[in-house]
């Protein structure tokens, strides 16, 4: 597996299972900010394991991906999946119904900037997910 280092995480600790309602594969998350002064937005590190990945979602407020570490997915409906990797940052605008994850073959961190409440949908098939080449 590629960045096999990263299920320790890298700069935070790996935190906690996530519920797998919302998630296909294993997650990990150690909430990093949650005073809601000055900036009300949570900050989270998410570790995906190899092939792990959300369910498609949105935010009300939008969110900010800052990605540490790995070879991931971010896909938002009705456009193509883009790769990410370390140094990547994605902003996403409120009502925007996306999903992100690690590729099949590695570990995949990042910090989420959540400004306010996740509406989570459905999971992503199985035929969405295998049809990107890592």
């Amino acid at each position: 597996m590629k960045n096999e280092q990263l299920k320790n995480s890298t700069i935070f600790p790996l935190g906690e299972k996530v519920d797998a309602a919302n998630f296909i594969g294993d997650a990990y998350l150690q909430m990093v900010f949650t005073d809601p002064t000055p900036l009300n937005t949570a900050i989270g590190n998410v570790t995906f394991a190899p092939g792990a990945r959300n369910n498609w979602h949105s935010h009300n407020v939008g969110q900010v991906l800052l990605v540490t570490g790995g070879e991931g997915w971010y896909q938002e409906e009705g456009k193509p999946a883009q790769s990410l990797k370390s140094g990547d940052v994605v902003n996403i605008p409120p009502h925007v119904k996306h999903w992100h994850g690690a590729t099949k073959d590695s570990w995949f961190v990042h910090l989420a900037l959540t400004p306010g409440e996740t509406i989570w949908l459905e999971a992503v098939d199985e035929e969405t997910y295998n049809k990107l080449h890592d």
